[in-house]
């Protein structure tokens, strides 16, 4: 220890004391808790992707990706994804503070996708489904010309396997305005899809996460033969904003949530993410029974 002897103003040596070092703090690892958006209860990562990504304390269904929902809706080992090479090009050769070529990399980067859709067969409960789902973190879940592909070849694969046909909805980015008429294009390719799907008479659930805007509520996703959401998903075409400003009223607190769109009758059914699995279940077994 340094000499800490010191002399006093009435020449009398005085011994300083040192305070001992504090112990420096630990680092806690980023991502070990997450905080409910809703009531800001704190949760252990872990145990919040153990409850399937709901908070415990109010019901809050976090967003999750497209494998996290795969991995909740088809039985381990059972997905074969089809078209998974399928990306997108750059028809207009957009520019902006970011190129859209870019933005495609980087959210590839950031999610490990190609593309906003993963499509593909698998087994549900022991049923074997045609299952879509798209990943609102992937330019949120708009559709462009390869989301609107993706769809439409699992609609048509569905066709020729004589499979029910499951998609999960997640894009709150409706069309990408990257591709102009080409990805709005793709509403009406979907929806041809679906209307040759309607004469086999197979089933389509589809089920409407929080968000499902735009293009993809105008289309395939409100085309189901049930209708499923999500409680307190945002479901519409344009945001409440952008319809407040244009009729000047004040818009229902609930307004554009599920359970407003349930009372009003354009779903069929509002099912918590724990229960959503054998709800699609049953209802494929009802309108496949013999």
């Amino acid at each position: 220890m340094a000499n800490t002897n010191q002399k006093s103003t009435s020449g009398v040596s005085v011994k300083a004391v040192e305070k001992p070092a504090l112990p420096k703090k630990k680092n806690v690892p980023e991502g070990l808790w997450t905080k409910c958006l809703s009531c800001n209860h704190v949760v252990y990562t872990k145990a919040l992707r153990e409850n399937l990504s709901v908070c415990p304390k109010c019901g809050y269904h976090f967003v999750i990706g497209a494998q996290e929902r795969l991995e909740q809706m088809i039985d381990a080992g059972s997905f074969k994804e089809l078209d998974s090479k399928l990306t997108t090009r750059d028809p207009l050769n957009f520019k902006g503070v970011k190129s859209y070529l870019e933005k495609v990399k980087q959210d590839q980067k950031k999610t490990g996708l190609e593309e906003a859709a993963v499509i593909g067969e698998g087994l549900c409960e022991g049923i074997k489904i045609a299952f879509g789902v798209t990943d609102s973190r992937f330019i949120m879940g708009s559709m462009g010309s390869v989301v609107g592909e993706k769809i439409t070849r699992l609609i048509e694969y569905a066709i020729e396997e004589k499979l029910p046909l499951v998609i999960v909805s997640g894009s709150g980015g409706g069309a990408r305005m990257y591709e102009g008429a080409l990805s709005l294009m793709q509403m009406a390719k979907t929806s041809a899809a679906l209307s040759r799907l309607l004469k086999t008479k197979l089933p389509y659930v589809s089920v409407l996460t929080h968000p499902t805007m735009g293009g993809v509520m105008a289309s395939f996703a409100s085309l189901g033969d049930f209708i499923v959401a999500e409680p307190k998903a945002l479901i519409g075409f344009a945001g409440p904003r952008v319809i407040e400003q244009t009729i000047r009223q004040k818009l229902p607190p609930d307004f554009q949530t599920s359970e407003f769109l349930l009372e009003h009758g354009l779903i069929d059914l509002v099912v918590p993410r724990k229960e959503l699995k054998q709800t699609v279940v049953n209802l494929i077994s009802y309108c496949t029974k013999n």
